[in-house]
């Protein structure tokens, strides 16, 4: 058993942590996590209204009587959703994790949650970000180095680099995110002084994750140059899987004076979401981390769990203990 900062401020047996992920982070996923000791997340803009939000909530409360949590990001948007109320519906609800990420408009959020004595967690993908979450009084830090899926930022700073630099500032705990995927990674992060990981792509690829088989496949297919960077022109870099789709989104980006306007049908969350509920891989894109190169199954989430655990307190004991003279 390991425990750490981050087992105790959430109160969960291991150190693991779900993402939160858009169109997957919902009830069978969170609670199979959560019911294999660590902290499920659910996506509070999966689901399309606050009330929508509740119902979820109360159908993964109803799959495991261990702490869960919501995920919230705040997007760049002409039409933002509403924030507030999704905020309200998760205090509403009891939940006391929040992860949260995305623009500074997100301390509008927290200036919500915080009173009602919800724990934030705060996804950054820079130590200054970080730095700066912490003095605004949020509960832990998730950094995010440039193997992650989603937006890694546009600095460009792995995570061997970007842990322990961030682990150097921020005094809260942390957990170490972007191409974590098994037993050596979590012990990696540790060393480098994470409390604990966040895995996103990992879970994608367990049989309990609400997406079709096809998309699973695909995680396994790739390897770990089985990603595509999109938007970076548009200083909006995402990272996805890469496929024949993702190709064309980075041909068409590298013409001179490219505009988001001529991917927007490619890019599209409907199509991104019919992607992964029919496993029609020319419908959109999706996401996807370098740790593809390390995914070479489908387990439950138990099993893939156990599986981490096992590795890294079989390392930490053996391999690293034998070579102490």
């Amino acid at each position: 058993m390991i425990k750490t900062r981050i087992t105790e401020l959430l109160g969960i047996e291991r150190p693991i942590v779900q993402g939160g992920m858009q169109g997957v982070g919902r009830a069978e996923l969170a609670a199979a996590v959560s019911n294999a000791g660590g902290l499920g997340i659910l996506t509070a803009l999966t689901q399309p209204t606050p009330d929508a939000l509740k119902a979820e909530i109360a159908r993964c409360r109803a799959m495991t009587d261990k702490p869960f949590g919501v995920n919230m990001t705040v997007f760049p948007t002409i039409n933002p959703p509403d924030y507030a109320a999704y905020a309200q519906a998760i205090i509403d609800s009891g939940i006391t994790v929040v992860e949260t990420a995305g623009t500074q408009a997100v301390a509008d959020v927290w200036a919500i949650l915080k009173p009602a004595g919800v724990k934030i967690i705060h996804k950054c993908t820079a130590v200054r970000h970080a730095v700066s979450a912490e003095r605004k009084g949020v509960d832990a830090i998730s950094i995010d180095g440039f193997e992650c899926a989603g937006h890694p930022g546009e600095d460009d700073i792995p995570g061997l680099i970007l842990i322990p630099a961030a682990a150097d500032k921020v005094k809260i705990p942390m957990l170490a995110s972007g191409g974590f995927g098994d037993g050596r990674g979590l012990v990696a992060a540790l060393s480098l002084g994470a409390d604990g990981i966040n895995m996103g792509t990992r879970f994608c690829a367990t049989v309990e994750a609400p997406i079709h088989p096809n998309v699973k496949q695909a995680y396994i297919a790739n390897d770990e140059r089985g990603t595509n960077l999109i938007f970076r022109n548009l200083k909006n870099t995402a990272r996805v899987g890469k496929s024949a789709v993702s190709d064309e989104v980075v041909r068409r980006l590298s013409q001179p004076g490219a505009t988001f306007a001529e991917v927007a049908e490619l890019v599209a969350g409907a199509a991104g979401r019919e992607l992964l509920e029919t496993g029609d891989m020319s419908r959109g894109i999706f996401w996807a981390g370098m740790v593809q190169g390390l995914i070479h199954d489908i387990p439950t989430v138990r099993e893939l769990m156990d599986r981490i655990m096992a590795d890294a307190e079989a390392i930490i004991r053996g391999r690293l203990a034998g070579m102490l003279l």
